[in-house]
């Protein structure tokens, strides 16, 4: 789920709806008093109001600990990692059981409290639904050492590096599903003026916000481009940061379009006031950067973070350099060119990866050097000439990072002969 509400009412909502049900099954059933059921079911009202008073009072209090266990750590995540960060730790999916299992129990024992009856012609004990509130509050406390220990290893600077590069994993294979296989040539650059000749009318399609673009609905944008006989170019892509009124694209036409129409095109676009990582994956290796970034920061000084994070970084390169990058130019079925988009290249993702973390890296020998073994393992894998000019670029900026910063002879001569491993 996007949201960190949702799972915690859902299970509150749960606890309601069985809280009636076992105090109407308590209503038709009897429990016997003898045999092994004396030493768990509740038979005086007195010992059930006090049960289901000190497990509610337990659950409430202990509920409140855990909001401020979690606050706590968003606000170490946010100044160690970046704030960007917090989001992760918000769709933890333990924090949202943990909360709402306490605040559910401390719900359902009040609820079967109020159930409890006695007077002189009639008493009502629902032993049943205690006998679930009992085994709840075990299953809580269980639950605690279990968050606990979740909380304490999920602020750990390797942990938080191991997530994000899985969620980056995952997504490049979301994105980038084929290998490149044989191919090694780069695509032919299509003349738009040419393909656009035959369309009279030339729309532009602007921002109706400001805010970044989140996600595009190529599906129905191809859709309607088709049924209407249209060529889009595209100048954005997800992740970029739109003005309202600025141009996201523009429309080819045959005929006059109105506004109403344009509407169905800006309906695709979702833009809002913050990044998200369904269609960026900048962004997701962004958050890797940041890491690094803070860790090579004079106030924090951690190169082995950093050298993890670039590590992770060269993993998920690795992988871009064999898959097949989807073309910028898209086809309608019989061949025609309908779409031009703003497509994410390898030399960009390269740029998101290496450039800051290079930026920051200055006088740090072993950072600086494990860039350049980085980039050398990237070097193997790429099969693109485009590809290998890019990663020899960095190279070349890292060799003159390393020369001008670091004042050592010999971690000079060691990023000087990974260096010409790369350049030759």
């Amino acid at each position: 789920m996007s949201t960190f509400w949702f799972l915690p009412v859902f299970i509150i909502c749960c606890s309601v709806i069985l809280s009636v049900s076992l105090v109407t099954l308590d209503s038709y059933i009897t429990v016997s008093q003898e045999g092994w059921q004396r030493f768990f079911m509740v038979n005086s009202t007195s010992s059930a109001r006090s049960i289901l008073s000190t497990i509610s009072g337990a659950m409430i209090g202990v509920a409140g600990t855990v909001f401020s266990v979690t606050l706590v750590v968003l606000t170490l995540a946010s100044s160690q990692f970046g704030p960007r960060l917090i989001k992760n730790f918000m769709y933890i999916k333990i924090n949202q059981v943990v909360l709402g299992s306490y605040v559910s129990t401390y719900l359902y024992c009040l609820l079967i409290l109020n159930s409890v009856k006695e007077s002189a012609d009639y008493t009502f004990i629902p032993s049943i639904s205690i006998f679930v509130a009992i085994l709840a509050a075990i299953a809580n406390i269980i639950l605690l050492i279990v968050f606990i220990h979740q909380i304490a290893i999920s602020i750990q600077a390797d942990k938080v590096i191991s997530d994000i590069s899985g969620s980056i994993s995952k997504q490049v294979k979301e994105i980038f599903p084929e290998y490149m296989g044989d191919e090694t040539e780069d695509e032919q650059e299509i003349n738009i003026a040419a393909e656009t000749s035959n369309y009279t009318k030339r729309i532009s399609l602007t921002s109706p916000k400001n805010g970044y673009i989140q996600y595009i609905d190529t599906e129905v944008l191809m859709n309607i481009v088709v049924e209407e006989d249209l060529i889009l170019e595209l100048y954005h892509r997800p992740g970029s940061f739109m003005v309202e009124g600025l141009e996201l694209g523009v429309v080819y036409s045959k005929v006059d379009w109105k506004e109403n129409a344009l509407k169905d095109l800006l309906d695709q676009f979702v833009i809002g006031n913050t990044k998200t990582a369904q269609q960026d994956l900048e962004f997701s290796i962004h958050q890797m950067v940041e890491i690094a970034a803070r860790a090579l920061s004079p106030g924090v000084n951690d190169p082995y973070t950093a050298v993890t994070c670039i590590d992770n970084l060269s993993a998920t390169m690795c992988y871009l350099a064999k898959a097949k990058f989807p073309s910028k130019y898209r086809f309608d079925d019989d061949g025609n060119l309908r779409i031009v988009a703003d497509a994410l290249e390898f030399e960009g993702v390269l740029d998101a990866a290496f450039n800051q973390i290079r930026q920051f890296s200055g006088g740090s020998a072993a950072v600086i050097i494990r860039l350049m073994e980085a980039l050398s393992t990237i070097l193997s894998f790429s099969k693109k000439e485009k590809q290998r000019k890019a990663v020899i670029k960095h190279a070349e900026m890292v060799l003159t990072v390393g020369k001008e910063t670091i004042r050592e002879k010999n971690d000079i001569d060691d990023l000087t002969e990974r260096a010409e491993r790369i350049l030759k």
